[in-house]
């Protein structure tokens, strides 16, 4: 049913200052800051062999992780994504088996231009789980 990590998502207050760090810290390969209105968030992706570190800044007064940047000030892993198959059929059958998608449940393009969907944390271990669609 999953695919391979995709990302971990680091909410921070300031993206840049979050991506000089990794910048000089750990000569890592970090993306220009990408806005993406239709999540609420500015991403920067630091690129490693095996996957990404998603660094997350709320974008517009009703940003889905303000609230989490309340609670936690400096930061912390907001979720972690994984890529799937076909969306739709996987996000049904997980439906069935009692798991709680966020939002209406549709999936939405995502900020690597795919469809994505995010598990309740209640069904998860406490972990907001985004699945994307990654066909090809």
């Amino acid at each position: 049913m999953l695919g391979p990590l995709n990302q971990v998502a680091i909410a921070v207050p300031d993206v840049r200052e979050a991506a000089r760090l990794w910048q000089d810290r750990f000569d890592a390969d970090v993306s220009e800051p990408q806005p993406e209105p239709d999540h609420g968030v500015t991403v920067v992706f630091v690129n490693l062999p095996n996957t990404k570190i998603e660094l997350l800044e709320p974008l517009g007064e009703n940003s889905p992780i303000e609230g989490f940047l309340k609670k936690n000030p400096k930061g912390g892993i907001h979720h972690i994504g994984f890529e799937v198959g076909e969306l739709i059929p996987l996000r049904d059958r997980l439906r069935e088996k009692g798991v709680t998608i966020t939002g209406d449940g549709e999936p939405r393009i995502g900020a690597h231009g795919n469809p994505v969907i995010f598990l309740h944390p209640k069904d998860c271990n406490g972990a907001l789980i985004e699945l994307e669609e990654v066909t090809g």
